[in-house]
């Protein structure tokens, strides 16, 4: 499951990159909750937690249906 929702990231990157930031994979656990890290803009945006869940989360949820669950971690 963490290779593919490493390639979803890949994916979803450009996105992030046009507006100055990018996501990091911290971890995927057997029960669907994805770890990642907001970096660049995107780590100290106030529309982040947004971007994270209706943005990467869904996207991932839609790409690999296991995932359950997306937080950012520091």
């Amino acid at each position: 499951m963490k290779e593919k929702v490493a390639q979803a990231l890949e994916d979803i990157r450009p996105a992030l990159q046009a507006d100055g930031g990018d996501v990091e994979l911290v971890e995927v656990t057997a029960d669907g909750l994805v770890k990642v890290r907001l970096t660049g803009a995107c780590g100290g945006c106030p529309m982040s937690q947004m971007t994270l869940k209706q943005g990467i989360e869904q996207r991932l949820k839609k790409a690999v249906p296991q995932v359950k669950n997306v937080e950012a971690v520091d």
